[in-house]
């Protein structure tokens, strides 16, 4: 299997990459992301020879299928040593919650900082370990969080060997129970940072980073963002997970919503359906900050500034510039690496937007891809917390009320339509108590966590600050 750039007008063989060699780079030189050449296809035959598996092995037969460079028996060992119901709470790891006829929940949130990119993040950590010791070299971590990314890569990489975490958020704007899950790390391989902007800055800054390649080569700068294959790649197992509990035979549909900002958790649906699983829909939910929405109603993607990124109570979506989508587009344009280069290398930076809306490939973003989308506001997460509450008993987060709300409107007759549940409510208490009149539950290793002690510094939005700090603690 090799990788190619979605900027890349062709890859000639010499330039095309294994996966451990992407595992530790991030974006491709050219300022692309990384794509499979080709998706695997998986037939009907396999997918029901993978209907008994345990959620390790399932994920090591997947994982398989994108990484050859790794012994099999050293990644099923990595997948058996991330995926455990110690590590997540119950043996299914991410269980399907059945709230009436049609309409689940999938449990992404039972890792150790309660949100779906533990799912990912714990396998990083791992294969972060692996591969740096195979080769012994050491990484420095370098990324952007809007709330959850920044807990669980952190939580996934503390107390690693050869590695060390930058993480860049928006001072200010994340959850008081985020923030104690990340700045109450005191381990000296973490590096807490709270940059004076919105989490478009943050990403920015990763973006600038990574594209100074002399300093990314010199410091060993790789990314657990969203734009790391490794990390879209496991997440494309819990879709697989998820399609096989709702289902009973290969002949069964279902759809999927997805609480999205920056496009990862949905692009690797978009993957799973690429591979052949059987997805009817792949339904967007975005918060007020409605960039993705907009563009699969219009074709227009049209990031916003600072000033009109808006501060919700869904926050981890509160993103106007979303990384991943730049793969979508890349498969919607048949792959035209010359022309996804204009639209997210030039006209973006140069115009803050792109028009597709008159090009004959946008219908195929429904036609052919099974998107949809819709948008959700402060007053309808409310309502759907309160709804979910009152008549299935289950109380959700601000994300998931976001994807419930939006899940609502797109069911279909005969297709079962899985919610993913992105966070536990505790980490978004305040709009619970607004909408319900109480706190939510609290597991018992989280009590007291918001007032530990911390470790964060303050910053600019200032690339050669951020490089001047991750020169001196190199040094």
């Amino acid at each position: 299997m090799h990788y190619i750039s979605t900027r890349a007008p062709h890859t000639p063989p010499a330039e095309r990459k294994r996966f451990c060699e992407i595992l530790l780079e991030g974006l491709a030189p050219d300022g692309g992301l990384y794509l499979p050449e080709t998706y695997p296809q998986v037939d009907a035959a396999t997918l029901t020879r993978w209907r008994g598996l345990p959620y390790a092995d399932l994920a090591f037969e997947i994982l398989s299928l994108y990484v050859d460079d790794i012994p099999a028996d050293d990644l099923r060992v990595l997948c058996r040593k991330t995926y455990t119901e110690a590590v997540f709470g119950t043996a299914a790891i991410v269980p399907l919650k059945k709230l009436e006829d049609g309409l689940y929940l999938e449990a992404l949130s039972n890792g150790p900082t309660l949100a779906f990119k533990d799912m990912a993040m714990q396998l990083l950590g791992n294969l972060f370990e692996y591969e740096l010791a195979r080769r012994g070299e050491e990484l420095n971590i370098f990324g952007a969080t809007s709330g959850d990314t920044g807990s669980a890569a952190e939580h996934a990489m503390r107390g690693k060997k050869g590695v060390r975490v930058f993480m860049t958020s928006p001072d200010g704007r994340m959850s008081p129970f985020q923030q104690a899950q990340m700045f109450s790390l005191l381990d000296d391989n973490i590096y807490n940072i709270a940059i004076t902007g919105v989490f478009d800055d943050c990403q920015d800054l990763v973006k600038a980073v990574s594209g100074d390649l002399e300093f990314k080569r010199k410091y060993k700068i790789g990314t657990v963002n969203s734009i790391n294959w490794a990390r879209l790649m496991a997440q494309v197992v819990y879709y697989f997970a998820g399609y096989i509990q709702a289902t009973q035979a290969n002949s069964e549909r279902v759809s999927f919503t997805v609480p999205s900002g920056n496009f990862g958790n949905v692009c690797a649906g978009h993957v799973a359906r690429m591979m052949g699983l059987p997805i009817d829909r792949l339904v967007v939910a975005t918060n007020e900050n409605d960039v993705l929405d907009e563009f699969f109603r219009t074709g227009v993607y049209r990031v916003r500034g600072t000033a009109d990124t808006h501060e919700t109570s869904s926050p981890s979506m509160d993103i106007s510039k979303a990384s991943n989508f730049e793969r979508f587009v890349f498969d919607l344009l048949g792959r035209d690496g010359a022309r996804t280069a204009d639209l997210f290398g030039a006209q973006v930076p140069r115009q803050g937007r792109f028009d597709l809306g008159a090009d004959p490939a946008f219908a195929q973003a429904a036609s052919r891809y099974g998107f949809a989308s819709g948008k959700s506001t402060h007053q309808n997460r409310l309502d759907t917390i309160r709804s979910t509450w009152q008549k299935y008993g289950v109380v959700v987060d601000t994300h998931t009320a976001d994807g419930l709300k939006v899940a609502q409107e797109h069911r279909q007759a005969g297709v079962p339509m899985l919610v993913l549940e992105t966070a536990l409510p505790i980490k978004f208490a305040a709009t619970i108590v607004e909408a319900l009149g109480r706190e939510p539950e609290r597991p018992a290793q989280f009590v007291g966590i918001e007032v530990l002690p911390k470790k964060v510094r303050v910053m600019a939005p200032d690339v050669q600050a951020i490089k001047d700090l991750i020169a001196q603690a190199c040094a």
